[in-house]
């Protein structure tokens, strides 16, 4: 089931992101000071943590709008307990995204990961959802780790 996050899912989403291994001390830091800031209001309205649940977290997303854009939206975290990966979560976390999105009549969703080796599946996934390489900077996160960004146009349903 996909509910809005709360304040008792923060420790265990650090965790679920900690056990993926794409996280590093530095990343899952500052995510635990996003959703710190988030539950103590510090963060703006239109940014959207959701869980899935699935008798406790096993998968999370947060996206919120690009700014100084007209309905250009960003995915920036989505990620899945290991043991629970291939089974659908993350697609249906990223479905609820474009849906909720599509329904309010933003234009684009993007994302961004990482071009190591590592992130393959990663990226792999966002192809099998949709979504296109639409932008390369090379060496952005460090030298030899690229930034690649992905863009699926939203679409409502009878355009």
């Amino acid at each position: 089931m996909i509910r809005p996050t709360t304040p008792d899912d923060m420790e265990p989403l650090i965790a679920l992101a900690d056990a993926t291994g794409l996280f590093g001390p530095n990343e899952l830091e500052e995510l635990g000071e996003i959703l710190g800031g988030y539950f103590g209001g510090n963060i703006d309205s239109d940014h959207f943590w959701i869980t899935d649940d699935d008798g406790g977290p096993v998968g999370v997303a947060y996206y919120a709008p690009a700014p100084m854009t007209d309905g250009t939206w960003y995915v920036y975290l989505i990620a899945v307990r290991p043991d629970r990966q291939g089974q659908g979560h993350g697609t249906a976390l990223l479905r609820y995204v474009e849906e909720t999105l599509t329904a309010r009549g933003e234009r684009i969703l993007l994302v961004e990961t990482s071009g190591l080796a590592s992130f393959e599946g990663t990226r792999a996934f966002y192809r099998k959802c949709g979504y296109d390489e639409e932008a390369r900077i090379r060496d952005f996160y460090k030298a030899g780790d690229d930034k690649i960004v992905y863009r699926k146009e939203l679409v409502a349903q009878g355009k």
